[in-house]
């Protein structure tokens, strides 16, 4: 793709329109059926979506969203086929394009096009130009208990329309682009795919040789419990509100494959964080460990970068002592020893979670502190290769989705007014 020209060619003569996203689409906001009423959630046939269902690359989890029944559908609410959902809230700026009518919960914004541009659209080209939307949306938002979108600056976020007086051109344009981004979003999958399943099998072989680099058998070292080798285990607390900007506050969603992406902080005020919450405020080196939910076991180490921060009551806070090597202890939390302990207390609950007494029940080998640093040493140099995103496989990948939003991005930047005078 000639990136610098392509898209001048396609558009060569052409002019493009742009109207505001509530001029085009009509706006709704989802809803959640009553979970108390038994007969809106059984044997269902309306897709229903929540956060979990969808992700970043605008794509559905397969099988993972739930249905209700058609007496739940509130009057107005159910969606049309072939429409867009879009958080704007929470997860802002996911979405996805529906191809059956549908219901999502009150986080998603529904575009469906109103009458007079039923004609105007490529589904698919709407969909991918909410890309540039997502983007948007990400960066005009205001806080309260959770981020949220500007939805006065959303109404009139201005959306293109190529061609305006010539309806058949401009869909014909639209189904180029359409068609360029399909095959450039299959051939991205297919590499992203094969780079993934290597790195799952690296993964693997990691997680087998870490878990034999620690075992140790009885008698071979000493073994204490967390609660002998910290200085505090203790959690966090979700605060009434947040601000826009202040001190970084963690969440699980915070992390990403044992490491803490500072991009997804949400932040609280210095008297929240020195009064309300001084319980749980972070030290350098501290272990966050997710004690509750699917992600039961998630953990990572706090950078002093990240600092000041503090966090909320699914994580629980482990500051251990000086007996104890922090990267030895974080590694030995992720090995099967500790999947198996959560699971003996979690034998029939469908949402596992463990509390601070267990946490610090929980037995460690504390071979010397020489010992400790060479296993962490050898650790720390297999662990870049399957899970540093400067080098490896997890680099490619990000290199990889770089380049084709790049090459998205391009194909969808339509000249404005403004620019065409500058």
């Amino acid at each position: 793709m000639n990136h610098l020209s392509y898209l001048e060619k396609l558009l060569d003569g052409v002019d493009v329109e742009w109207k505001k996203l509530a001029d085009i689409f009509q706006l709704k906001n989802g809803y959640t059926p009553s979970k108390s009423k038994k007969e809106f959630w059984e044997n269902g046939t309306v897709p229903w979506f929540r956060m979990d269902d969808i992700r970043e690359n605008g794509q559905i989890l397969d099988g993972s969203h739930q249905k209700v029944s058609e007496s739940a559908i509130k009057g107005g609410k159910l969606f049309p086929a072939n429409s867009i959902i879009i958080a704007t809230s929470a997860t802002i700026g996911e979405h996805a394009l529906v191809r059956v009518p549908f219901l999502a919960n009150q986080r998603f914004t529904n575009l469906s096009l109103k009458p007079g541009y039923k004609d105007t659209f490529n589904s698919k080209f709407i969909f991918y130009y909410c890309f540039i939307l997502a983007d948007w949306c990400k960066k005009n938002t205001t806080m309260s208990s959770f981020a949220s979108v500007d939805m006065g600056g959303f109404k009139k976020f201005p959306f293109p329309i190529p061609c305006p007086d010539n309806p058949e051109k401009s869909l014909a344009i639209q189904a180029e682009i359409v068609r360029i981004l399909d095959a450039f979003t299959a051939m991205t999958a297919e590499l992203t795919a094969e780079l993934t399943a290597e790195l799952s099998m690296r993964k693997k072989q990691y997680n087998y040789y870490r878990d034999q680099l620690l075992s140790f058998e009885e008698g071979e070292v000493e073994w204490k419990t967390l609660g002998e080798v910290t200085r505090l285990i203790t959690k966090g607390t979700t605060p009434k509100g947040f601000v826009s900007s202040g001190v970084n506050f963690i969440k699980l969603e915070s992390f990403d494959d044992n490491q803490i992406k500072p991009d997804k902080f949400m932040f609280i005020t210095p008297e929240v964080h020195n009064k309300e919450l001084k319980r749980s405020i972070l030290e350098e080196g501290d272990i966050l460990f997710a004690i509750a939910g699917a992600t039961i076991g998630k953990c990572a180490i706090v950078d002093k970068s990240v600092l000041p921060a503090n966090t909320n009551q699914a994580l629980a806070i482990v500051r251990l002592s000086q007996e104890v090597n922090v990267k030895f202890a974080f590694y030995y939390m992720q090995t099967t020893a500790m999947t198996d302990y959560i699971a003996r207390f979690n034998k029939t609950s469908a949402q596992p979670n463990i509390n601070l007494k267990q946490m610090s029940e929980f037995k460690i080998p504390v071979p010397s502190i020489n010992e400790q640093t060479r296993i962490v040493k050898i650790l720390d140099n297999f662990n870049t290769l399957t899970s540093s995103i400067k080098e490896g496989l997890p680099r490619e990948i990000e290199l990889r989705q770089k380049q084709y939003e790049y090459y998205r991005d391009l194909l969808l930047s339509f000249r404005k007014p403004m620019e065409e005078t500058a």
